[in-house]
């Protein structure tokens, strides 16, 4: 018998595991979900509709598909039939229009871009106020008031780069060099550029990064306002996706910075954490709206990059849809099932490169 001491502390750090396995499984359900009802929406056969991956846990057949929640929480699939464009089936997805099949692959994506709107739109509505991008005042010791940059300006663009929010603008910030960036303002109604704005800057990890050093101004929230925001909030997270991507890809964060499945669930288990040792009803408020922004910058993630045209993901799948539209005919199959397997493998290898270095951060 487990002492029930024993029991309570194995328990208190398990249940954050598991609602953050609940939270990633709940965002990779409406993705699924959202292949699956245009599927059933343009009359496609499927198979399949899975959540999970690995050995099924339960399964239960409903018509001519199967409805599987399998072991491991790191993703899902609706298998329809002649997705690798071989069947005589009518209700084949390689037999339906090719606008019908650019929506079914899009649609889970989307699904989660939509997802990812409501829940900023439920947080923004909590708050008094909405942030802008709209200088308010200035540190004490700040560097970008003595370079041109004023009380009242609206920064739309650092270094070239749109801007939509305050948080994707404190990030593009971050990637400035020799603590400057170009700024492009809007002051009284005319655009200005401000070129080799300096800032203070500060050392993490070994990075130096730029610090912003003045406030935003916020703007007294409403119902609208909380709509329009969500959406702003939405674009901005894109935005911020995208700008991490390039990051990426020209050096400056590496495998070490990316997270998988499992540091992902854990990010959201941390977060769940927080709301359980929060001391007061505030502290726990802030906690859970923290855990929902966690939740909706990670689903509009998933869904950013799900559109990406890399091979096995979505957008690799409606890369080969538009060439289909423009050529007026699709590419042979087994040359695109070639690609598919190719980018699927490299896919899986590095989710568990992704995932091992996750097991010994967490471990450590």
């Amino acid at each position: 018998m487990i002492p029930a001491v024993t029991f309570a502390a194995v328990w208190s750090k398990a249940w954050p595991i598991l609602l953050g396995i609940l939270f990633f499984g709940l965002i990779i359900t409406i993705h699924e979900l959202g292949h699956f009802a245009f599927a059933k929406l343009f009359k496609v056969k499927i198979n399949e509709f899975s959540i999970g991956m690995g050995p099924a846990i339960l399964k239960r057949k409903k018509g001519d598909t199967d409805y599987a929640l399998r072991l491991f929480p790191v993703g899902g699939y609706v298998a329809m039939d002649g997705e690798d464009g071989q069947s005589e089936d009518e209700n084949a997805f390689c037999k339906k229009a090719v606008w019908k099949r650019m929506i079914i692959v899009v649609a889970g994506a989307t699904m989660n871009i939509i997802l990812g709107f409501l829940l900023f739109s439920i947080i923004i509505s909590r708050q008094d106020l909405v942030g802008t991008t709209t200088v308010a005042k200035f540190d004490d010791n700040a560097v970008s008031s003595s370079c041109g940059l004023q009380v009242g300006d609206r920064i739309i663009r650092v270094d070239g780069t749109r801007v939509f929010t305050n948080s994707d603008l404190s990030y593009a910030l971050t990637r400035g060099k020799d603590n400057r960036a170009d700024l492009t303002v809007v002051r009284d109604g005319e655009k200005l550029e401000l070129e080799n704005v300096g800032f203070l800057e500060t050392e993490i990890d070994g990075r130096t990064y730029v610090v912003r050093d003045f406030f935003f101004l916020g703007k007294e929230n409403n119902f609208f306002r909380s709509l329009t925001h969500g959406v702003v909030e939405t674009i901005a997270t894109e935005n911020l996706v995208r700008m991490s991507l390039v990051d990426m890809v020209t050096g400056k964060y590496g495998l070490k910075d990316l997270s998988g499945p499992i540091g992902t669930i854990q990010v959201m288990s941390q977060a769940a954490s927080d709301v359980s040792s929060a001391q007061t009803s505030e502290e726990r408020s802030n906690a859970m709206y923290y855990l929902v922004y966690i939740m909706a910058f990670i689903t509009v993630n998933i869904g950013v990059v799900n559109l990406l045209p890399i091979p096995a993901l979505d957008g690799g799948r409606l890369f080969f849809l538009v060439i289909e539209a423009i050529r007026r005919k699709p590419i042979l199959p087994k040359y695109e099932g070639y690609v598919h397997a190719a980018g699927l493998v490299l896919l899986l290898l590095l989710i568990a490169v992704v995932s091992a270095k996750d097991i010994i951060y967490l471990f450590k």
